[in-house]
């Protein structure tokens, strides 16, 4: 038997519960995990309260991401004993996740666990912050260098947009970070490295076709009108780094950014990665990011706080990274 967050549904409503499951109900996979931490982000916050429609397929197990140890391995690339790492990949959504004390997954979907990192300081890195070198790593590759001006986060309180501004000034760049609770947030991100707080409030005017240029790169993690304004004011030969559809799927915007600024635009999935740069990009966090990220930027809670958590993190009471400790 082992303990988990389990998430039924009685009547179309989504009922949570810290239970004890047998081993045998575990779905199939070729590695098995002793979990030593999860992470809770908005996504897992709405699993978990039945607020969005996340999870189709019940009894599930919540929790996007895990690190952990192999217990158990049909894939030579795993021993037993080994650290690994798994982010994406649909855990927590179709395949139960990270919020239990077992995990039965597929090896391909896990990632050693890099030299300089343990198994709770992953998680607070988590699939945000994979994401976040994902995007800041496109801007690199793109050519963009520190000299060439500032670089905007927009939803920079989030997970990815937190860690995208701890990365980019750890290399360098000076960053404009946006939120819509300055007042709250300004100080913690100024603290990660932003170099200047703007209020989301100043990009929420629809976008004129082309705009005064402003920034050098970008890093979105709110698509739509927003991601259209962020366009509109990119210097000559900018790169976003798009990721986030929190502002929605439609994208109000014209080609002018692209073909009279030569603006680029990169879409970035923690999911749609070869196994070679996700393994790359994990190895990069191990060495970018400041001891002091971790103790600013995420708070550990206990799996039997994990309910209560995500309610708050759905009514907005809880910003930044939440480690999951089963």
């Amino acid at each position: 038997m082992f303990k988990a967050l389990l998430l039924n549904q009685e009547d179309k409503k989504t009922i949570a519960t810290i239970s004890q499951i047998d081993e045998s109900q575990l779905p199939e996979g070729n590695v098995k995990i002793d979990v030593k931490y999860s992470s809770l982000n908005y996504k897992d916050g709405l699993a978990i309260t039945g607020k969005g429609k996340i999870i189709h397929n019940f009894p599930m197990v919540p929790g996007i991401d895990l690190s952990g140890v192999v217990s158990q391995s049909d894939d030579p690339r795993y021993k037993e004993g080994d650290g690994v790492v798994l982010t994406g990949w649909g855990v927590g959504e179709n395949h139960w996740g990270g919020m239990a004390e077992k995990a039965s997954l597929n090896g391909d979907w896990l990632v050693p666990l890099p030299a300089g990192l343990d198994a709770e300081k992953v998680m607070a890195i988590g699939t945000a912050g994979f994401t976040a070198m994902l995007c800041v790593q496109a801007i690199v590759d793109a050519g963009v260098k520190p000299e060439d001006g500032e670089v905007l986060v927009t939803g920079a309180s989030g997970g990815v947009g937190s860690v995208s501004v701890t990365l980019l000034n750890q290399l360098g760049y000076k960053v404009a970070a946006v939120t819509g609770r300055a007042s709250e947030n300004g100080e913690l991100l100024t603290s990660l490295g932003a170099s200047r707080i703007v209020e989301r409030s100043e990009l929420e005017e629809p976008a004129k076709p082309l705009e005064r240029q402003v920034w050098a790169a970008a890093v979105d993690t709110v698509g739509s009108k927003l991601l259209a304004k962020v366009l509109a004011q990119m210097n000559y030969n900018g790169v976003v780094a798009a990721c986030g559809l929190a502002g929605g799927f439609d994208l109000p915007t014209t080609v002018m950014p692209f073909i009279l600024r030569n603006v680029r635009l990169q879409g970035v999935d923690s999911v749609m990665c070869p196994r070679e740069k996700r393994v790359k990009a994990w190895e990069q966090l191990a060495t970018l990011l400041p001891e002091s990220y971790y103790a600013q930027a995420s708070k550990t809670m206990a799996l039997e706080d994990a309910i209560q958590a995500a309610e708050d993190i759905t009514n907005g009471a809880i910003t930044g990274r939440v480690t999951i400790k089963i």
